[in-house]
């Protein structure tokens, strides 16, 4: 039942108008709207929050969407909250204050018996701890959800800086969303998962978090964030945003596979290339980390030598924060090229780097700009996946994901048009000359092409650093 008030009723109106066994969907594609979004669902909640994420951090987003968590349960909501341990580090002491909090429990995939420093938990156990849970969910009252490539973090909402990924989340409600909860109470009570009061001692510190609140609420970016939500949230209720009412079908990994006993049947990478494989003439697919392997890469080559158009968009080198992957990449581009798949690679923003904050790290490799982190796809002008999936070796066999699948002309033709008429600006575009040489176009808006005869970004040393890299066998673990 949503909840009673003003975004519950109106959710409530738009669900009771539509028949039955639909769901209402709507794609989050901006930083602010997906957090808007996520803040609204839990102080809209009365009854229950369930979210899951892989990472989440303690930043402006990361403390604003705990506190409202926190806030919540006060109020006696009932919140659950399930983290991948491997993207929570320094904040044991934060979790357990809020795990100390009557109607708050917080559990932990996989974690390490070792919490400081918890990456040495690995050369004790590291076969259980290389399985993560990649999943990202978060559910209001049984009966809102959002799924997507989001992480919870700044950079994943654009917030307080101009470095940035560019992601894709879906808020939904109706038919779909019982099953999403379905997926939450399978993963909350699977055997991968513990409750964190086993693994961290203590009740935590009221006063630090607090303290750490008040700090965060003080910062221009926490007023930004304010401002973003209340401008969001008016688009939503005077209907700017509109719901699309269609078939949606939630996909998961089981559960069993963070314990590697999961059976063919209940991985998820089964279900997408039964729906890629049945494509009849289209296929636009968006993975920030791509790493076919030689089974992928026959399987797309295939496809496209059978006639259908097949179109991927990945992080070129000098967007990409994980360096091992996209080498992993590298190493199937000539032989997808040469299979018929069209490959784009994103190039960083506007052609060149930006000024960051002064207060923000630098990011792998110089990263500057926006930096892929979608996962999505769509098929035939019909059926779209936005999800937690990338195409690599780790979320086909170590990580669990999840991810809807959408009946949607509407958003595979607009996806589609994006390939037509953005990527040739937005990415770099590797091709293969009449010789058999590898070349890389970049074409401006002014109708300028511009031809790079070497990888843009590729200096000596990360040309080294590819070779050695292809004949080490690293490639199940990218």
């Amino acid at each position: 039942m949503f909840s009673q008030t003003r975004l519950g009723a109106m959710l409530a109106r738009k669900e009771g108008a539509q028949p039955e066994g639909l769901s209402g969907i709507y794609p989050l594609g901006k930083g602010e709207d997906a957090l808007a979004s996520r803040l609204a669902l839990i102080e809209s909640a009365t009854v229950s929050v369930d979210a899951q994420y892989y990472i989440w951090h303690d930043d402006v987003s990361g403390i604003l969407l705990l506190d409202a968590l926190d806030r919540a349960a006060r109020r006696g909501v009932r919140v659950r909250l399930l983290l991948d341990d491997n993207g929570v580090p320094g904040m044991d002491q934060t979790l357990a204050t809020l795990n100390a909090q009557p109607n708050f429990e917080v559990r932990l995939w996989n974690p390490s018996t070792v919490r400081s420093p918890k990456m040495l938990g690995y050369a004790f156990d590291f076969a259980r701890m290389n399985r993560r849970m990649h999943n990202k969910s978060l559910i209001s009252d049984s009966t809102a959800a959002i799924i997507g490539g989001r992480n919870i973090g700044d950079e994943y909402f654009q917030v307080g800086s101009d470095d940035y990924y560019l992601d894709l989340d879906a808020f939904a409600i109706g038919a779909v969303v019982a099953d999403t909860v379905d997926i939450f109470d399978a993963y909350w009570n699977s055997p991968s998962v513990f409750e964190l009061e086993r693994v961290v001692s203590g009740p935590g510190d009221r006063e630090a978090l607090a303290a750490r609140v008040a700090e965060i609420r003080a910062t221009e970016g926490a007023r930004e964030v304010a401002e973003e939500s209340m401008q969001s949230m008016r688009r939503f209720m005077s209907g700017e945003m509109p719901l699309e009412w269609t078939r949606v079908q939630v996909v998961a990994d089981d559960p069993a596979k963070g314990q590697g006993q999961a059976r063919e049947d209940q991985l998820m990478i089964n279900r997408v290339t039964d729906m890629i494989g049945g494509i009849e003439k289209t296929l636009d697919l968006v993975s920030a980390y791509f790493v076919p392997g030689p089974s992928g890469t026959e399987f797309f080559a295939g496809l496209a030598g059978d006639g259908r158009r097949v179109r991927i968009l990945t992080n070129a080198l000098d967007t990409t924060d994980v360096f091992l992957v996209h080498a992993g990449y590298a190493a199937y581009r000539r032989e997808l090229l040469v299979g018929g798949v069209k490959l784009y690679e994103l190039k960083l923003r506007g052609g060149g780097s930006v000024q960051r904050s002064p207060t923000r790290p630098p990011l792998p490799l110089g990263l500057s700009g926006a930096s892929l982190h979608a996962k999505t796809f769509a098929i035939d002008g019909r059926w779209v996946y936005i999800g937690s999936f990338n195409f690599d070796p780790r979320s086909t066999l170590l990580n669990t994901e999840m991810g809807f699948l959408i009946d949607s002309p509407n958003m595979a033709v607009r996806m589609s048009e994006r390939f037509d008429e953005r990527m040739k600006y937005d990415a770099y575009q590797p091709r293969l000359t009449p010789e058999n040489k590898m070349i890389w176009l970049e074409e401006m808006r002014d109708g300028e092409t511009v031809v790079y005869q070497e990888e843009p970004g590729a200096g000596w040393f990360l040309q080294i650093a590819f070779a050695v890299i292809g004949i080490l066998p690293v490639e199940w673990l990218l």
